[in-house]
């Protein structure tokens, strides 16, 4: 642990959350056919929702910094993700807020379909993130990826590197994906090389980097059957954030992120349906 570190430390996200229906197909997604659903539920999820629930699992809670809908989904966000350990703080924008259907295949895959645009992180200051140990960053908006550099390790998606750019800010930590290419990852991206870069290959692991050092990692050894791939990334983003900012070198911070990913196989869903 991070010497000096009182108690648990103090983790967030700045990111979104969407409502998600999710229903149990009974075969793959193919051109022209027709699913039977013989299982749904209903929960919180997208990347900052999964994020801040691992973070939460890790550290006994979680900040999600966010913007919410004007609606009742929107509303209900606080009392669904509370009992997960996760608070939610943010303004309520004039919009419905978002919606998604995720098809989970019997491969354990997901095809997710989402309704409306995303509400990220809006107008944060500094002083919302002084004080964080680390955080985690998915989707904002300039100002919001800006001020979360008060937190004094960051970890980003590849996701966002765009804002990151206008930002101007360093960041400890991107996470990209050699199969997304919404995630690629290539030097020179940023101004400012990140201190660690992971790009992750799913069930293969995958490779990770330093100014000093590259490595590749196996994947971790599943605690139980596999159920589903929603939520993986972001939590394997999660436990990669929670171990650099507990002062976990980088192979270890990657060992746990390995781990909170292989976690998310075994529950059902976003949260364990």
């Amino acid at each position: 642990m991070l010497e000096g570190m009182q108690g648990r430390p103090r983790m967030a996200v700045v990111g979104h959350v969407e409502w998600v229906e999710f229903l149990v197909v009974d075969r793959e997604v193919a051109p022209g056919a027709i699913l039977h659903a013989r299982e749904s539920w209903t929960e919180p999820a997208g990347g900052g929702g999964v994020a801040a629930a691992e973070l939460a699992r890790l550290a006994g809670r979680c900040t999600l910094y966010t913007s919410t809908g004007d609606d009742p989904l929107g509303r209900g966000l606080q009392a669904a993700l509370d009992p997960l350990g996760v608070t939610v703080v943010g303004p309520e924008v004039g919009v419905s807020h978002r919606r998604a259907v995720t098809l989970l295949d019997p491969r354990a895959e997901r095809t997710i379909i989402v309704v409306g645009p995303a509400q990220g992180a809006q107008g944060l200051r500094e002083a919302d993130l002084d004080g964080v140990d680390g955080v985690y960053v998915c989707k904002g908006d300039v100002e919001s990826v800006r001020a979360a550099r008060a937190a004094r390790v960051v970890v980003v998606t590849a996701r966002i590197l765009d804002v990151v750019r206008e930002a101007g800010i360093h960041v400890d930590a991107v996470v990209g994906s050699e199969a997304d290419p919404a995630e690629a990852w290539e030097d020179g991206m940023l101004a400012t090389p990140p201190g660690l870069v992971a790009r992750t290959r799913g069930a293969a692991g995958g490779t990770w980097w330093t100014a000093d050092t590259r490595e590749s990692w196996d994947p971790a050894p599943l605690p139980g059957p596999a159920q589903d791939a929603y939520g993986c990334g972001d939590s394997f983003a999660a436990g990669l954030t929670y171990g650099l900012a507990t002062g976990l070198g980088p192979r270890e911070a990657i060992a746990l992120a390995a781990r909170s990913g292989a976690l998310a196989v075994t529950r059902r869903g976003a949260h364990g349906g």
